[in-house]
């Protein structure tokens, strides 16, 4: 019996002592670092990982069918306006060629003769030797002569401008970015070659999420490319065109900016980053450390200097950057926020300002 009331004495001791600790642990007063809410203009600090391409860049190809014969240049060769590219086996156009040419002096021929006999009949029908219907056939060989002729100096034209087709050549200066066919294949009519890019103008292309519209400047804005292996190497560009529609795989829109005056160390295809060049409108940028979660809903700890408490209030957030929130609406110019240890307060704590923190 004495054994159970010792027991049961110091349990109710252990509950006692526990209780105690919780009152006391409550009562605790924390030091916590602070910030006073000041609005101001920011940069803007929305950034995109993006590709150095070409502005102008197009696929050459033959416009007649063959089997390549040779490739002359390859990927990032620069080229000249003129210069052979491609060619194909000449064979069967120069044995077309040869057959038009033969078509013409035959036709030739045959409208000689029929210049001779539309002479003849002209003089015999106006002397009376013959009927005015042998006239008006020899008149009607005459006219399909000239007919034939033109027809087959039509096709001549066509067979060299063939010929000439076997040969690719370049139509500006450029460099090579992506060739299509090797030697000795078999290529349609159509069918991309090599592609060649003019390298002078650059552009910077991003692919931007939807997201990143939501609060798009009303006015198209300035960007800053730097490559991402040399930050050092920059330009800065305008958004010249944002695609209409999203890309059915990704999702995402494409965003062209033209580059100004784009150094020559600028290759093609440098992965870069863009940045805009824009100041917001007064808002209010807190560290990470200060965003604390209620039920899925962000919110801060604003100090209250008259009762040296902490009162838990619920913002907007307009963004996250790398390493701040910005503030759409929920705190004004004046508030004290919390900005350590946030996650170690509860609704009413007392807390202690450390001195270095305060702003």
């Amino acid at each position: 019996m004495r054994a159970l009331l010792a027991a049961g004495l110091m349990a109710t001791a252990i509950i006692s002592g526990c209780g105690d600790e919780k009152v006391e642990k409550k009562a605790e007063v924390r030091p916590v670092r602070t910030m006073i809410v000041n609005p101001a203009p920011v940069d803007d600090d929305r950034q995109a990982v993006g590709e150095i391409k070409a502005r102008y860049e197009s696929d050459l190809s033959f416009r007649v069918a063959g089997k390549v014969q040779s490739r002359t240049v390859d990927v990032g060769v620069s080229v000249k306006a003129g210069d052979v590219l491609a060619t194909l086996d000449v064979q069967d156009y120069e044995n077309r060629l040869r057959s038009a040419e033969a078509d013409v002096a035959s036709a030739e021929a045959s409208l000689t003769e029929a210049q001779g006999t539309e002479s003849r009949q002209a003089k015999l029908v106006k002397d009376g030797y013959t009927s005015q219907s042998n006239y008006d056939s020899a008149l009607r060989g005459l006219r399909a002569a000239e007919s034939r002729l033109t027809s087959s100096k039509a096709n001549l034209d066509l067979t060299r401008d063939q010929l000439n087709y076997t040969s690719l050549k370049a139509d500006t200066n450029g460099v090579i970015t992506a060739v299509g066919a090797e030697a000795g294949q078999v290529v349609n009519s159509g069918q991309m070659i090599v592609r060649l890019a003019r390298p002078e103008e650059k552009d910077a292309v991003f692919s931007i999420s939807e997201a990143a519209f939501r609060n798009a400047p009303a006015k198209t804005p300035e960007v800053s490319v730097s490559v991402l292996s040399n930050p050092g190497l920059k330009a800065d560009g305008m958004v010249r065109e944002v695609s209409p529609v999203a890309d059915p795989v990704t999702r995402t829109y494409t965003v062209k900016v033209a580059l100004k005056d784009p150094p020559d160390n600028l290759r093609l295809g440098m992965s870069v980053v863009g940045r805009l060049k824009l100041e917001t409108a007064p808002v209010v940028v807190l560290p990470l450390s200060a965003i604390f979660d209620k039920a899925g809903q962000p919110a801060v700890w604003l100090f209250e200097s008259g009762t040296s408490t902490v009162e838990l209030k619920r913002v907007e957030l307009s963004r996250y950057e790398a390493d701040r929130a910005v503030i759409a609406s929920g705190l004004g110019k004046g508030d004290v926020v919390v900005t350590a240890g946030v996650n170690q307060l509860v609704e009413g704590q007392a807390v202690r300002l450390i001195e270095s923190a305060q702003q």
